[in-house]
């Protein structure tokens, strides 16, 4: 019998990644939680896939070292890896796929393959690590991975900033992209996620578009940087600008940040989240938000926007009552308009969630039938049963 494997772990996805449109067997990684070795010298580590990154930075931190991304709390390094997810310091320190050195996969065939060495580079062949990260499970089930570590910051430097529109935000992260200010993060908010973020937390926060700033150095260079940006800002209409550097009051900025979905919620409690996550080219970003909101504020649902603006990746919340098929159908026109006026400048639809079974319909469009067709043919020599979480990543429709 050739019965589907869907590989589960810390179910934070957005996008039916785990799923089981043909049923099957589910292979929960959860339990998979060794640190199996941590090479301080070589500041690398080698984990089973249901570590959260959360927990392996707290084991991390006595060491002096840290991993790097950041997504939604909860997620598991391996279905990070699957996923090839990033988060607010990617602009900075890369997405998964610049942070993971070597893995360890079991193929649908049985086979158990290492992807590469500890070395930090290599020109050994095929780039099979790359390969699987991002693949959702469709290739292999991760039961190792062995990821690149960072040095914990000496100084950082967080700093927020209110504008007119968003717009004027978005330029002011582009500009101090251009200015190569050796920025850690540029968080944008639009002012109806701040006014969630009032709701939800007692705050008293400008209810306009906002940009949080992180820079990390010495002291002298990370405030020099936070200097910097302060005249940008104020070249595009920033107001209010204000920096912290005590441990406490960064972590309740950047807490604030983190739990802006759920903020959301506090708006409108009976209601659900269909969350986009688009991606454009930098130079695009200010005018794919403006577009974006436009159509947003026309619509009778509450659209809450929030961008990793440094890299060009925006997300929406769009909250919605599941029992009104007509405001479950608005969410769904808008999460289409938006993917497609990003396909439209170059961008993609999507940044860091992943494809799955939400965003197969648009892959087309982003990447031609002949980049689909390739993967299928990848998808079919490695697993020409169709077994490895079918029915995810690669339309249906397409043949070889």
């Amino acid at each position: 019998m050739h019965v589907p494997i869907v590989p589960y772990g810390g179910a934070t996805s957005i996008e039916g990644h785990t799923l089981a449109p043909h049923g099957g067997v589910c292979i929960d990684m959860s339990s998979m939680k060794k640190i199996k070795s941590l090479h301080v010298e070589d500041m690398d580590v080698v984990v089973e896939p249901g570590v959260g990154w959360i927990e392996l930075n707290e084991y991390l931190k006595p060491h002096g070292l840290f991993f790097p991304l950041d997504p939604g709390p909860g997620a598991t390094i391996g279905g990070m890896c699957a996923t090839r997810c990033s988060g607010s310091l990617a602009v900075r320190y890369g997405t998964m796929r610049d942070n993971v050195i070597n893995l360890q996969v079991v193929l649908p065939d049985g086979d158990v393959v290492k992807t590469g060495s500890r070395a930090r580079k290599s020109a050994a062949g095929y780039d099979l690590t790359r390969l699987i990260i991002g693949s959702e499970g469709t290739l292999g089930v991760i039961t190792e991975v062995t990821l690149r570590l960072q040095k914990l910051p000496s100084r950082s430097v967080v700093a927020m900033c209110n504008f007119q529109t968003v717009k004027d935000a978005a330029d002011v992260a582009i500009a101090t992209m251009h200015s190569g200010i050796q920025v850690s993060r540029v968080e944008l908010l639009d002012e109806v996620q701040i006014r969630a973020i009032n709701m939800a937390n007692g705050k008293s926060l400008p209810e306009v578009p906002t940009l949080m700033f992180e820079f990390i150095g010495t002291e002298a260079y990370a405030l020099e940087q936070t200097l910097l940006v302060q005249k940008i800002a104020a070249e595009h209409h920033g107001s209010d600008f204000v920096f912290v550097e005590e441990p406490n009051a960064k972590e309740e900025l950047w807490k604030i940040r983190k739990e802006a979905l759920w903020a959301g919620f506090a708006m409108e409690p009976d209601r659900q989240a269909m969350i986009t996550d688009v991606c454009v080219p930098l130079s695009r970003l200010a005018e794919c938000i403006s577009v974006s909101k436009q159509l947003l504020d026309a619509s009778p649902l509450t659209c809450l926007v929030i961008a990793h603006a440094g890299d060009g990746n925006f997300h929406t919340f769009i909250l919605f009552d599941p029992s009104q098929e007509e405001e479950q159908r608005e969410a769904e026109r808008l999460n289409h308009l938006m993917v497609h006026t990003a396909l439209s400048m170059e961008g993609t639809c999507t940044g860091e969630h992943g494809v799955g079974t939400g965003k197969m319909k648009y892959l087309e469009k982003e990447l031609g039938m002949e980049s689909l067709r390739t993967m299928k043919r990848i998808k079919a020599a490695l697993d020409p049963n169709n077994i490895m979480n079918p029915g995810k990543l690669i339309p249906p429709h397409v043949c070889i």
